[in-house]
């Protein structure tokens, strides 16, 4: 315990000058708590009165030193004339040996001095037999009982307004790391859509010119050319509804159509036209039964994944057939794209890996599987999400 911690508070040192003060002058007015039944000269009774005075000065640094010095000053203070300055300052030492005392001492206390009243008011009735002992027992519980149990109360309602602190404390802080990770989760969501929605057509726009620049024919370029105005067009479309959302995201606007698994054809025809210069065809075997139909967010992923798959075959697959096949099993929706791999001539487009993060985080986001990968001359790509709404509710 360092000095300082030892340093009485102002306002203990000011009860303390109040309290030995008062006491004194009520010595020396004669005015004495028991002066029919004293054992001692009347100076002695100054003796306890500064000894209780100076514990103020340690109530709240040493709670339990003061309390059995006070408890000590009390007893002899009856075997004086008495002061009543002493009494008082006893009951402020028990109320705050509650209060600043260890969390064990605190709640001894009130117990204990309860107890005692009791005690002592049925031994003053049994040994005094007149209605007049009872006084004896209601002065000790208002000595003793009374501060401790005020003390009790307040350093309940102390620390329960702690314990209110630090849970709004805790609250906010959950709320800032809920609000935290919805943004990211979001900004994640956002990056994803971007990137299958626009890479795409970047990368059929990247090969087309690429050839366009490095073949000196003109039927080739002008079909480079046609192939990179079309993906431009859409590109800049899909960037454009994209950036519609974000901006309306508050307000009242269009629904959008969300991309369904319906839309495959249409999207296996458009990679055909981006791919026919690489030497590149591209097959769809839906094997759903007709008419069945699948969460709308795993009917998404599943699209996304095949979008992004067949992004990539345009950007590193040699020329060959790209195959995609989707199925329904066991309350499961699988998703299969195998694309021709190797060695690749002519021009290609750059890959940064952010597809098969946004494929994989797609997947487990449902509660599915993911991998891709080199496997006899092909590279796999493998989703299973579940197609049970409840799974997905879940």
């Amino acid at each position: 315990m360092t000095p300082k911690s030892l340093r009485p508070h102002r306002d203990d040192v000011l009860l303390a000058v109040v309290s030995v003060l008062a006491g004194v002058a009520m010595w020396s007015l004669g005015v004495h708590s028991t002066g029919h039944r004293h054992l001692l000269p009347a100076w002695a009774a100054l003796v306890p009165l500064v000894a209780l005075g100076a514990m103020e000065l340690l109530r709240r640094t040493m709670p339990r030193l003061t309390l059995i010095v006070g408890t000590l000053g009390v007893i002899a203070d009856q075997f004086t004339v008495g002061s009543l300055a002493t009494v008082v300052i006893f009951t402020d030492l028990m109320y705050a040996a509650v209060v600043y005392g260890k969390p064990a001492m605190a709640r001894r206390l009130p117990v204990t001095t309860g107890l005692i009243t009791v005690v002592v008011t049925i031994a003053s009735v049994a040994w005094l037999r007149t209605p007049e002992a009872l006084l004896i027992g209601v002065i000790t519980g208002i000595v003793s009982f009374a501060p401790a149990l005020t003390g009790a109360t307040l350093r309940n309602h102390r620390e329960a307004a702690v314990a209110a602190r630090l849970r709004a404390e805790q609250t906010a802080l959950l709320a800032e790391m809920d609000r935290s990770q919805a943004v990211t989760a979001e900004r994640a969501r956002m990056a994803r859509e971007l990137h299958d929605m626009v890479a795409n057509h970047l990368s059929a726009i990247a090969i087309h010119s690429t050839a366009a620049l490095s073949i000196d024919k003109a039927d080739t370029s002008r079909e480079a050319l046609r192939v990179i105005r079309e993906n431009s067009v859409q590109g800049l479309a899909e960037m454009r509804r994209l950036i519609g959302l974000l901006r309306d995201a508050g307000a009242e606007h269009e629904a959008v159509a969300v991309p369904t698994l319906d839309g495959l054809d249409a999207l296996l025809g458009q990679a055909r036209t981006n791919g026919s210069a690489s030497g590149l065809d591209f097959v769809l075997h839906d094997e759903r039964r007709p008419g069945e139909r699948v969460p709308a967010p795993v009917e998404l992923a599943a699209y996304r994944i095949v979008q992004e798959s067949l992004t990539n075959a345009l950007k590193h697959a040699i020329a060959g057939t790209v195959t995609v096949r989707v199925a329904r099993t066991d309350g499961q929706l699988t998703v299969r794209v195998d694309s021709p791999y190797g060695e690749r001539p002519g021009p290609r487009a750059p890959g940064s890996g952010a597809g098969l993060v946004g494929m994989r985080e797609r997947a487990e986001l449902l509660g599915g599987a993911f991998s891709a990968g080199r496997s006899e001359g092909l590279w796999r790509v493998r989703a299973t999400l579940p197609a049970e709404e409840k799974a997905v509710e879940a």
